[in-house]
């Protein structure tokens, strides 16, 4: 088969409430609390382009994993799902590890706005880190897309998330912050249950698990305006630290 090349520009980026890759969830859909708003330049076409798209309550976005580092893709791959140490073809999988790094997510549509700086899909559900750059949005159509034979054989719901308490010093100064934009909604109790949802999918690698209840084994992931340190013990996730970025 001869090599093919094609060359692509984002037409948007993502803000999002995960600034770095660890703590993001592993699927959209899973934190339906993790608001993320989809920036296009705010142009003539973008306008007319964008126009009609509240006829959908869900959204298909192509997008670029920009942030990863290896050289060459890996065919074989070890799903956090699987425990970390099941082998499986990659194209089995949803790995960011690709031969192209693109990425497709269905998300809710909260609401578009157009601004006079930027143009902003909203959506609910997102997998994204911030930063993303934009391929593609395309309408998520239920007659078509969801098929409700499908099969999937390890590809299962997660059974036994993490349950998620807090310490006491570390709600307090929770509830004293109060998100500056509108990627977190309704305010400190937005982004305590964006917190929660998000810990509750366990974050840790598949490898990392069995560190359960080591002695002062912390955890960090920014989530929002805070950066978030628990530790694990007993399959609860217990938050210690809550501090502002």
């Amino acid at each position: 088969m001869p090599s093919q090349t094609f060359s692509m520009d984002a037409i948007a980026t993502i803000r999002s409430c995960y600034s770095q890759r660890f703590g993001i969830p592993r699927q959209p859909g899973l934190v339906d609390s993790a608001v993320a708003a989809i920036e296009f330049e705010p142009t003539r076409d973008n306008e007319l382009a964008l126009r009609d798209l509240g006829s959908f309550s869900h959204l298909w976005v192509v997008f670029v994993f920009h942030s990863q580092h290896y050289t060459r893709f890996k065919p074989l791959v070890q799903p956090p799902r699987l425990g970390g140490k099941t082998t499986m073809g990659v194209y089995a999988t949803r790995s960011p590890n690709r031969p192209n790094p693109i990425g497709l997510s269905v998300v809710a549509l909260r609401e578009v706005t157009f601004d006079k700086d930027l143009f902003r899909v909203y959506v609910d559900g997102g997998d994204f880190l911030d930063g993303t750059p934009v391929l593609d949005i395309k309408p998520y159509v239920p007659f078509i897309d969801a098929i409700p034979d499908a099969r999937s054989d390890w590809a299962t719901p997660l059974q036994d998330g993490l349950e998620v308490a807090w310490k006491t010093e570390a709600l307090q100064i929770l509830d004293k912050i109060e998100p500056d934009d509108n990627l977190v909604a309704s305010g400190s109790l937005g982004l305590k249950s964006l917190i929660e949802q998000t810990l509750a999918q366990d974050p840790r690698p598949a490898h990392e698990r069995s560190k359960d209840g080591k002695q002062g084994q912390l955890w960090g992931v920014m989530i929002g305006p805070v950066d978030v340190r628990f530790k694990v013990e007993g399959g609860v996730a217990i938050i210690e630290v809550v501090e502002p970025k």
